[in-house]
């Protein structure tokens, strides 16, 4: 399409705006939220493009890990279960190297057991080889890498690495937390100008062009917005610079996220606990009365046992099913006597952490399964869909040879100081928490003040 069409089209006779109502803070404003939503959307939007569309890979990942390792994750249902012990034995005769870190039993009854292992060579020290046992025979299914918390075989630790941090490591992570953090704003000022237009200029249907365009990016990016400040909000949690303020605050009101505590495993735990360990997972009473102690506290599967990290230590076994309903309770349970010690109940913690369980959950699509997954990957393509448009709109902006014209300058000087004085104490608050928002926005500023004052100069020398 020629740039000469598209202007005839967005030209045409508009209707006519309504008489002028009272200015408002609103008023002097919207230019400024017009230029940063734009200079925003035009150079974070890479950034975003990649977590959009490493996310949508992996909110599929979880359908694809279940086609792709079926043979080591399932078996045949048999009648009856070896004894986890027996079961742990398999794996360590089919795989001595490293040591036991944690044993996670078949949590259905076409699963296979989970026997992950840590220090073997050629695996990451954040990784666990994870041994795969049939339940009923004792066979070993195989063994896979396994990462995090929710089990990530090969496939989906590739895309959530990338979809973290680029595998770059730490320093690939700022552009995770860069995205993030510029995420609501930019969903935010969006929403804000598409409601700020008139309502005949809001159109889709009749319309061609860069109004149409306009119409396709603000419709779609309203009814997404909820999901991107959601994304957004729950993303930067576990973010280094913002997931670090986030945590120091948690813990300054009491609400960070408790543990049971494995310390003390009972006075005989200096002496028999350590007897059966050969690296093996095995302590003291043994792995299957540890299990059964920790089902008698009303621990269902899935659960994980993990045996004590030192000779002073407690075998802790906790819930691991994410899903709703959530189940993360915990026990500790001496070595030596096979006696519980200590109890942490899901129900039981503080609001806040609650809350930051459930939306990291919802936000790797674990929280519901299937549906939380999918509607995950269509916030993702809309995300992908609104940055094409977003691009489309500044090539349509152009005019004659002057490609992608820019939103002028000087927004900033409109805006009153009753207004601009506690936006920009906002601002720097903000800034704070969020140093990659607000290093950024910081630098923005002092670009459009430095370059407004440029040109404001050389049009007083031209004048003169």
């Amino acid at each position: 399409m020629s740039t000469t069409s598209s202007t005839t089209k967005d030209e045409a006779p508009q209707p006519a705006a309504p008489p002028p109502g009272p200015r408002g803070p609103w008023a002097p404003l919207r230019p400024l939220v017009l230029r940063l939503h734009f200079y925003a959307g035009l150079l974070v939007a890479p950034f975003l493009l990649v977590a959009a569309l490493t996310g949508f890979l992996y909110a599929g990942a979880f359908q694809a890990e279940k086609l792709v390792y079926a043979h080591e994750t399932t078996v045949p249902v048999g009648d009856t279960k070896l004894p986890m012990s027996e079961q742990v034995a398999a794996a360590r005769k089919a795989h001595p190297e490293g040591t036991v870190t944690a044993v996670r039993p078949s949590p259905q009854d076409d699963a296979t057991t989970r026997v992950l292992l840590s220090g073997v060579k050629g695996v990451g020290a954040t990784h666990s080889l994870a041994v795969f046992v049939d339940p009923y025979t004792g066979e070993v299914r195989g063994a896979l890498e396994q990462y995090g918390s929710t089990g990530a075989l090969p496939l989906r630790t590739w895309i959530d690495e990338f979809h973290r941090d680029l595998r770059l490591g730490e320093n690939g992570r700022l552009y995770s937390e860069l995205a993030a953090s510029w995420l609501w704003v930019i969903a935010g000022g969006g929403v804000a100008l598409w409601f700020s237009r008139r309502r005949a200029l809001r159109k889709v249907r009749g319309t061609g062009g860069r109004r149409r365009t306009l119409g396709l990016h603000g419709t779609v990016g309203v009814w997404a917005a909820a999901g991107f400040f959601f994304l957004s909000a729950t993303g930067l949690t576990w973010s280094q610079y913002a997931g670090a303020h986030i945590d120091e605050l948690r813990t300054s009101l009491g609400q960070s996220t408790p543990a049971v505590s494995a310390a003390g495993g009972g006075e005989h735990a200096g002496h028999d606990a350590a007897a059966g360990d050969g690296g093996d997972g095995e302590h003291g009473v043994g792995i299957d009365k540890i299990l059964a102690a920790a089902r008698a506290e009303g621990l269902g599967d899935p659960v994980e046992i993990v045996p004590p990290a030192d000779t002073e230590s407690a075998y802790v076994v906790r819930q691991v099913q994410r899903s709703w309903p959530t189940k993360q309770d915990a026990v500790a349970v001496d070595p030596a006597t096979g006696e519980v010690t200590d109890v942490l109940r899901f129900e039981d913690f503080p609001v806040l952490a609650k809350l930051t369980r459930w939306g990291i959950d919802l936000h790797t699509g674990v929280l519901f399964g299937l549906v939380n997954q999918i509607v995950l990957m269509a916030l993702a393509l809309a995300l992908v869909l609104l940055i094409v448009w977003g691009y489309r709109m500044w090539w349509q902006r152009g005019r004659g040879s002057a490609f992608g014209r820019p939103v002028p300058r000087g927004a900033w000087a409109q805006v009153p100081p009753y207004v601009m004085v506690p936006l920009m104490a906002a601002i720097a608050v903000l800034g704070y928490f969020l140093p990659l928002l607000g290093i950024p926005l910081a630098v923005f500023l002092a670009v459009d003040v430095v370059l407004g004052e440029i040109a404001h100069r050389r049009g007083r020398r031209a004048s003169v």
